[in-house]
C-alpha cells in the first residue's frame, strides 16, 4: 500500500526542519510515544537505528527506526519495521513562501503475516488518518512553539 499526504505550515522552512529533527520534540506532537532509545549509529544521521515504543489504546507497538536518507532541507527518509509490518516514509520539505511551507509525506507499507495483510487490505484508510493526524500535529505544535 502506497500513498502521499501533505500539509502547509505557516512557517519557514528552515524553522519546520529544526523543530522536526529534534528527537526531545517527537513526544510534544507524537503523544502515543512512550520512549526513543538510540539503538546503533549517530542519532539523526543515515544508518543510525532507534527503537521507539508507542501505545496504541491498550497495547504497546515496538518499532525499529532506520535512517536512510538525510538531505535536509529536501528530504529526510526512513523505514519503520515492527512485527508483521515494514514502512517507508520519506519527508519532503518545500519552501512555499517566505513564511510557508509544504510538508509532504510519501508512504510504501508491506504486511507480512495473514493479520497484518487484512489489516492493509481491509483498513487503508485507517492508516492514512493516522497519518493525516500525525501531521496535523507536528503543523500545530510547530506553529506554537
Amino acid at each position: 500500500m502506497r500513498y502521499v499526504k501533505e500539509i502547509h505550515i505557516s512557517l519557514p522552512r528552515d524553522r519546520v526542519i529544526e523543530l522536526f529533527d529534534s528527537t526531545e520534540n517527537m513526544k510534544k506532537w507524537q503523544p502515543e510515544l512512550v520512549s526513543f532509545e538510540a539503538i546503533s549509529g549517530e542519532p539523526g544521521q543515515e544508518g543510525a537505528q532507534s527503537r521507539m515504543l508507542y501505545r496504541m489504546g491498550k497495547r504497546e507497538v515496538e518499532l525499529v527506526e532506520t535512517i536512510t536518507v538525510r538531505d535536509f532541507p529536501d528530504k529526510f527518509s526512513g523505514t519503520y519495521e515492527a512485527k508483521g509490518v515494514w514502512n517507508l516514509v520519506e519527508n519532503r520539505f518545500e519552501k512555499t513562501g517566505p513564511q510557508a511551507t509544504k510538508w509532504t509525506i510519501q508512504t510504501e507499507f508491506k504486511f507480512s503475516g495473514l493479520m497484518m495483510k487484512l489489516m492493509g487490505l481491509l483498513m487503508p484508510g485507517a492508516f492514512k488518518k493516522q497519518t493525516f493526524t500525525m501531521m496535523m500535529r507536528f503543523k500545530e505544535f510547530a506553529e506554537s512553539a
